[in-house]
C-alpha cells in the first residue's frame, strides 16, 4: 500500500463529515465520525496483530487468543463483518460497539451515545457510503503510527470545534493557549498531571508533547482527569487511546459536586498532584452553589463560597486543594475574577494574603470559541521561590496575537514571549511588571492587569473590559430582581400564571 501521510489522513477523515452534513447537527456528528474512526483503528490493529501471530505460531486459534492482543474484537463484530452488511447496517454497528465494550474493560463507555440505529438519520445508503469512505484507508500501526493517528485526531477535534462555533469551546481549548500554560508549568519526568475539566484531553496530551519535544520519557508521566459531559469524556478516552496512552485515569462526573480522584480513609480527601491545569467553563451558572454554600464536604471552600452565578473561583479552589505543596497550577479564567467584588473579592483577598498567586497573564481577546471577551491565565504556587515571595507578576499580553477572520490565535512567537516573561519574572516596559502584595492590597486586592501594566504611554482612564463585566453583572442583578418582582405580582393576582 502507498505510504499514508498526515495530510492525506487528515483530509480523508474530514471529508467523512461531508457525508453526514445535513443529516444531523454539526455539533453532534463528531461523535459518529470519532466512533467509526476508533472502531476502524481497533479492528485494523487487531488484524495486524493476528497476522503477525499467525505467521509466528502457525496456529489460527492461538493467533486469535485475546491474551495475544492489546484488546479483543469478538468474533462476528469486526470491521469486515459490518462492511459485509447491506441492510440494517446501523444495528450491526451498534452491536459491534456494545460487544467490544463488553469484551474490553478499558473501553467501557467509549462509544457513549453513538447510536447508528436510526434509519431516519442514518439510512443504509448513507452508512454504506460512510463505511466505504473509511474502508479506503487502512489504519494499521504500520500505516499510521500512534503519533500520526493522534495528530489526525487532534486535527479533527479542532476542525469540529470550528464547525460547532460557540459550542466548540465546551470540549476544546485552542492548542496554542494550552501550549502556553504547559510551557509555564514545565512538567517533568515522573510527575502527576491533573486536569479537573479535561474536555477532549488536549491539556494532558500537551504535557506529553512537551516531554516529547525535549526527548524525555513520556511514559513516566501519570495522567489524571475528570469530565462531566459523557460524550466529551468518550472523545477524551479515544483521543488518549489513539495516542497509545491507555493507562490515564479519566473519570466521569461533576468535579465540583462529585470529585472522583480521592484518597485517604473512606476516600474523603482530595488527591494532590504535581501539576494541575485546566480551562473550566467561564462563569458557570449552575455550578453547585446550593451544596457549597452549606459547606463543601471536601473542604475546598477554604477562602469562601463563590457567588451563585459565577463558578470560576470554585474551580480555582478545587484545583488548589488538588495541588501538592511543591506543585504548580495554571488555569484559564475570565477577566471578571480579577476585579469583581463581593464573595469573589473576599476569596481573592484570601488567596493573596496566603501568597498563592504567582502570576496573572492577560491574553488577547477573541482567542476562545464562543467567548470574545479577553481571558487570563492564573498561575498558583503554594511554595514560591524565595525571590517571588510577597509578589505577583503581571503580564499584559493583549497585543500578543495573530488576527484571524472569525477568531484570533497565538503564534509560536507569542507563546514564547509570554512564557519567557513568566520564567524571567522581571519588569518589562509596557509588557510585564512584578508587583509587591502591599501595592495590590492598597488597590483593594484588585488584580486587573491594566492597573499594573499599561500597554500605551498614557493609560486610558476607562478600562473597557472591567466596565463591560460590571455592566453584565448589573444586568444579571436587574433580571433577577425583575423575576422576583413578577413572582410577587403573580402571587398577588395582578398577573396571570403564564405571564
Amino acid at each position: 500500500m502507498a505510504v499514508l501521510t498526515l495530510d492525506t489522513l487528515e483530509g480523508h477523515l474530514w471529508k467523512a463529515a461531508d457525508i453526514l452534513r445535513g443529516a444531523i447537527d454539526a455539533a453532534d456528528y463528531k461523535h459518529y465520525i470519532f466512533g467509526l474512526l476508533f472502531f476502524k483503528r481497533l479492528c485494523d490493529v487487531w488484524e495486524e496483530e493476528y497476522e503477525d501471530r499467525l505467521a509466528k505460531y502457525g496456529d489460527a486459534d492461538l493467533a486469535a487468543d485475546p491474551d495475544e492482543h492489546r484488546f479483543h474484537i469478538p468474533p462476528g463484530h469486526s470491521w469486515r463483518d459490518v462492511k459485509a452488511k447491506s441492510t440494517d447496517i446501523g444495528a450491526k454497528l451498534n452491536e459491534a460497539f456494545q460487544a467490544i465494550e463488553d469484551a474490553n474493560h478499558r473501553l467501557r463507555g467509549v462509544f457513549q451515545d453513538v447510536d447508528f440505529n436510526n434509519k431516519e438519520r442514518f439510512p443504509d445508503t448513507t452508512l454504506e457510503k460512510l463505511i466505504q469512505h473509511f474502508d479506503a484507508l487502512r489504519l494499521r500501526i504500520v500505516d499510521a503510527e500512534p503519533d500520526m493517528l493522534g495528530q489526525a485526531y487532534e486535527y479533527l477535534i479542532a476542525k469540529f470545534a470550528d464547525d460547532s462555533g460557540k459550542k466548540g469551546g465546551e470540549f476544546y481549548t485552542p492548542k496554542m493557549v494550552v501550549r502556553l500554560i504547559v510551557e509555564c508549568l514545565q512538567p517533568a519526568e515522573g510527575m502527576s498531571i491533573y486536569d479537573p475539566t479535561c474536555g477532549s484531553g488536549g491539556m494532558l496530551l500537551e504535557a506529553i508533547h512537551h516531554l516529547e519535544r525535549q526527548g524525555k520519557n513520556t511514559r513516566s508521566l501519570s495522567l489524571f482527569g475528570q469530565e462531566r459531559n459523557l460524550n466529551t469524556w468518550a472523545i477524551c478516552q479515544m483521543n488518549l487511546f489513539l495516542h497509545d496512552i491507555d493507562d490515564a485515569a479519566i473519570a466521569r462526573g461533576d468535579t465540583l459536586l462529585d470529585p472522583k480522584h480521592l484518597v485517604g480513609e473512606g476516600a474523603k480527601a482530595i488527591r494532590t498532584f504535581d501539576r494541575v491545569l485546566a480551562n473550566p467553563p467561564f462563569s458557570l451558572k449552575n455550578w453547585g452553589y446550593d451544596t457549597w454554600s452549606k459547606g463543601d464536604p471536601f473542604g475546598r471552600a477554604r477562602y469562601g463560597c463563590p457567588p451563585k452565578s459565577y463558578g470560576d473561583l470554585a474551580f480555582v479552589q478545587h484545583m488548589i486543594a488538588s495541588l501538592k505543596q511543591s506543585g504548580l497550577l495554571g488555569v484559564v479564567l475570565p477577566h471578571g475574577i480579577l476585579f469583581r467584588g463581593g464573595a469573589e473579592g473576599r476569596i481573592r483577598e484570601g488567596l493573596l494574603k496566603d501568597d498563592l498567586i504567582e502570576a496573572v497573564i492577560g491574553l488577547a481577546p477573541n482567542l476562545f470559541y464562543g467567548a470574545g471577551i479577553p481571558a487570563c491565565i492564573l498561575i498558583v504556587r503554594k511554595s514560591k521561590p524565595k525571590d517571588h515571595v510577597g509578589k505577583v507578576l503581571f503580564v499584559n499580553g493583549v497585543e500578543q496575537f495573530v488576527e484571524g477572520k472569525a477568531q484570533n490565535h497565538l503564534s509560536p512567537a507569542n507563546v514564547a514571549a509570554l512564557a519567557k516573561a513568566f520564567h524571567d519574572y522581571a519588569d518589562v516596559d509596557r509588557f510585564a511588571r512584578v508587583v509587591p502584595l502591599a501595592e495590590i492590597a492598597a488597590n483593594d486586592h484588585n488584580l486587573n492587569i491594566s492597573r499594573y501594566v499599561h500597554v500605551t504611554e498614557d493609560a486610558d482612564d476607562l478600562d473597557v473590559a472591567e466596565e463591560v463585566e460590571k455592566l453584565l453583572e448589573l444586568r444579571d442583578q436587574r433580571d433577577a430582581a425583575e423575576a422576583t418582582m413578577m413572582g410577587f405580582l403573580r402571587e398577588l393576582g395582578y398577573l396571570p400564571d403564564g405571564a
